[in-house]
């Protein structure tokens, strides 16, 4: 027979979940979310209801739920049930079971709104600080990188795509259309290698080449400590050494700055050397020529310090399956900058847990 509901049902509920180790309980007592409130207040611009009517949603109450939503990959109607559900997604908001939880079209008018004030950013160059002021200075050079985020395909004939690509909008779409069709991203070719299965201690590949549609999130990181520093998204097709100027970190207490073969230009040469920086970047391979001993050395003790910048990548597709599921450019930002913003809280936690057991 099941018991009589108790006073403190809910109170062992939460103990239950903090002595399993409740993840967002250890997010919120390293990450204190009441230092983006400014920001928040800023970007929504609300209204002070002189004319009455239901009292919005706290802002910082929303902003954790976008957290909650980029930490779990849920769709905004699978964040609403879920924070109906699940207690600790309710703990973590400061939502008790008595309160009104915010549902999919509050989530997202909310994030459309952080949108338009382009606020992601300043979001973001808010809890650097923050990692500065708590010690976390950026030190030991930085590391800069692209990767593709993927994004919905259209599908759309020859003339639509040369259209499109020029900049425009056929003139042949309706407005629902227009809606659903992202103008904004790009095609593009990903190149990788896959081993070949012919011997067993063979070191054959053969070359793969994947089209693939969508963004690319630029990102540059601090080598000391690995947080996420500077980062910038275009469509899939923008060229990663364009981006080089917009990823340094002005802030970093060292010169040396790894990139792969794509960033090695006299221009990005020049553009460290003015700002006193010292380009550590890959060396391509000759053409038609074997690779120089001496290269693949120097190009072999590189990779040891830029493998720092895939793991960043990796945990942002593995863990968060980070995919763009908007429309444009502006909303790709936005999403990407909360993956990257969330990144370093992950990042915070595990730094604070290991200088805890230290």
């Amino acid at each position: 027979m099941p018991g009589q509901p108790g006073l403190f049902d809910v109170d062992e509920r939460y103990g239950a979940l903090s002595a399993a180790g409740d993840p967002l309980e250890r997010l919120t007592a390293v990450v204190d979310f009441e230092l983006f409130r400014p920001e928040l207040d800023a970007a929504l611009a609300r209204s002070d209801r002189g004319k009455g009517g239901r009292p919005p949603y706290d802002a910082v109450l929303m902003f954790k739920v976008l957290v909650l939503q980029t930490l779990y990959t849920l769709s905004d109607d699978q964040t609403e049930y879920q924070l109906k559900d699940r207690l600790s997604f309710m703990r973590f908001c400061g939502l008790a079971l008595e309160d009104r939880v915010p549902d999919a079209k509050t989530i997202w008018l909310f994030r459309e709104q952080l949108t338009k004030a382009e606020a992601i950013k300043r979001l973001f160059q808010r809890f650097d600080a923050a990692l500065r002021e708590a010690g976390y200075l950026a030190m030991g050079g930085q590391i800069v990188d692209a990767t593709i985020i993927q994004a919905r395909r259209p599908r759309l004939s020859n003339d639509e795509k040369a259209t499109v690509r020029n900049g425009g909008v056929p003139a042949h779409w309706s407005k629902a259309k227009r809606a659903q069709m992202d103008t904004d991203g790009r095609w593009t070719l990903r190149r990788g290698r896959k081993r070949l299965e012919r011997e067993r201690h063979a070191r054959a590949h053969s070359e793969l080449v994947i089209p693939a549609f969508g963004y690319k999130n630029h990102l540059g990181i601090d080598r000391r400590h690995g947080f996420i520093r500077r980062f910038a998204v275009t469509d899939a097709a923008a060229h990663d050494g364009h981006q080089l100027g917009r990823l340094l970190d002005p802030r970093n207490t060292a010169s040396p700055v790894w990139a792969d073969v794509a960033y090695r230009s006299a221009a990005n040469v020049a553009l460290l050397v003015r700002r006193g920086l010292a380009p550590q970047f890959q060396r391509p391979k000759p053409r038609g020529r074997p690779m120089p001993p001496h290269l693949v050395r120097g190009n072999a003790s590189r990779a040891r310090v830029r493998v720092a910048i895939e793991h960043v990548f990796a945990a942002q597709k593995c863990r968060l399956g980070l995919v763009v599921r908007s429309i444009g450019l502006a909303r790709a930002t936005t999403r990407l900058g909360l993956a990257n913003l969330v990144t370093n809280m992950r990042r915070l936690v595990w730094c604070a847990a290991r200088t805890a057991l230290a």
